[in-house]
């Protein structure tokens, strides 16, 4: 159960935030092991239904996110399945993260990261620790650690 509910207490005073990510973990959880891959199947279909297709939430069950996952705004989020996302990770609305053709790789973001509403981050990139990325940011290229970034192609404006 607690991987269930690994997010809660980061999404604290954030009901639609924890039932997000409660449903992301739970559809993730099929990858455990063949036996809840299994017994998670429908689920798995109604977590592509109802979170992919209704809301507009498309996360694959399979993507690797570690704890703390927090979404204020859940419509128009994309993320590629191959993108690997560390603890403490904050997104808004409209998001686009994964690769820059169809097989290529995707972005490795670190630890602590918050991404303002319109990111955009792609190519095979590392997002380092502790970065804030501006609303409307296309991120291209590698961000260092402890930075906030902003623009079109995102820059570094200041470090923190």
């Amino acid at each position: 159960m607690s991987f269930l509910t690994q997010d809660f207490e980061f999404n604290k005073n954030n009901t639609k935030g924890k039932i997000i990510a409660f449903g992301f973990r739970l559809a993730n959880l099929s990858c455990k092991s063949k036996f809840y891959k299994i017994i998670l199947t429908p689920y798995r279909i109604f977590y592509k239904f109802c979170f992919d297709w209704i809301l507009g939430f498309e996360v694959p069950y399979n993507t690797v996110i570690k704890k703390g996952f927090k979404v204020y705004h859940h419509q128009s989020i994309v993320i590629n399945k191959r993108t690997k996302i560390g603890e403490n990770f904050i997104l808004r609305q409209s998001v686009t993260i994964g690769n820059t053709k169809s097989g290529s790789n995707c972005p490795v973001i670190g630890n602590n990261v918050e991404l303002g509403a319109n990111v955009i981050i792609i190519g095979d990139i590392n997002i380092g620790n502790n970065v804030v990325i501006g609303a409307g940011s296309v991120v291209v290229k590698d961000i260092p650690d402890n930075s906030v970034v902003v623009g079109n192609p995102a820059r570094v404006i200041k470090s923190l």
